[in-house]
């Protein structure tokens, strides 16, 4: 049985996207939501049930 840690807790993916989703609507309201949707699914490499989610959620917002 392998005593280490996993580096991230389940979840902690969508909810780090989703605070740096956020600080970048602060900082660049004049970009398009979808591209800074698009950065932070890939840069948090996101799966396709937690890019939804995103996308239903602030899209349009």
């Amino acid at each position: 049985m392998s005593t280490e840690q996993p580096t991230r807790v389940k979840g902690d993916r969508k909810k780090q996207a989703l605070a740096e989703l956020c600080l970048l609507l602060e900082k660049h309201p004049d970009k398009s939501r979808h591209i800074l949707l698009q950065q932070v699914e890939i840069k948090y490499d996101l799966n396709p049930a937690e890019c939804e989610f995103l996308r239903r959620n602030f899209q349009n917002s």
